[in-house]
């Protein structure tokens, strides 16, 4: 029972506010001091046990060191950004007059699930095409229609730049055969005693893909109107206050 020791550690880390990378070093390391700990233990045996830990950290993160290149990605980001890149998505959505921000985030959608059916789930998301351009296209084409957005709507639309993002990617990448999630339900039904192959299970996503697609559909077509009743009632409200 001394391993769960680690769990004590990440809790009391996390209920004072520590840093997360030092909270997890800390319960790595006592889980595995607790793992090695015999009443005839020595200091040479937990010393090991402490290199060990570190050993196993190091390891994990050489055999996972593609995970840092978003770092990378995220610099490139922020350069972009402060060179302009959402004023530019702005002004570039707002010469479009058909544009509103349904439509356009109905576009991202369509194009981010079936970008995912074919196992390009990378093409998109939060960090790299949500924050930086996509939602700010969805709020310039709000603006270029109702001028300056409150607050409240302003973080609506980017809550629905963020939805359309996750929806179409978790109903999208089903769809692909040689996906982790496909090889995860094969593998949940096995153990059930139910023998599926992985395209059966590509096949029956494509109506749950094809609804999420016409569920979504609605909801950004009622943003629309949510969009523009609210926002052309506030200068009649505020015309009818002078």
């Amino acid at each position: 029972m001394l391993v769960l020791l680690g769990i004590g550690v990440v809790v009391l880390g996390f209920a004072l506010r520590a840093n997360p990378l030092v909270v997890v070093m800390a319960a790595a390391l006592a889980t595995g001091l607790a793992a090695a700990w015999t009443p005839e233990a020595d200091l040479q045996i937990m010393y090991d046990a402490a290199l060990a830990t570190i050993a196993a950290f190091g390891k994990a993160f050489n055999d996972s060191r593609y995970v840092s290149i978003v770092w990378v990605v995220l610099a490139a980001i922020g350069l972009l950004e402060r060179a302009g890149l959402q004023e530019r998505a702005r002004i570039a959505i707002a010469k479009v007059k058909a544009a509103t921000t349904g439509r356009l985030l109905w576009l991202y959608f369509v194009i981010r699930q079936a970008a995912a059916a074919l196992g390009l789930t990378s093409l998109g998301g939060h960090a790299q095409m949500v924050r930086p351009l996509v939602a700010p296209m969805a709020e310039g084409a709000a603006e270029s229609k109702y001028g300056a957005l409150p607050d409240r709507e302003r973080y609506l639309i980017r809550a629905h730049a963020a939805s359309a993002d996750n929806i179409a990617l978790f109903f999208g990448e089903d769809i692909f055969i040689a996906i982790a999630s496909i090889l995860l339900i094969k593998g949940f039904l096995e153990q059930n005693g139910i023998i599926v192959e992985p395209l059966q299970l590509s096949i029956w996503a494509i109506p749950t893909a094809i609804a999420a697609l016409l569920i979504h559909s609605f909801r950004l077509w009622l943003l629309d109107r949510r969009l523009k009743r609210v926002l052309t009632a506030k200068p009649a409200q505020s015309e009818v206050a002078s």
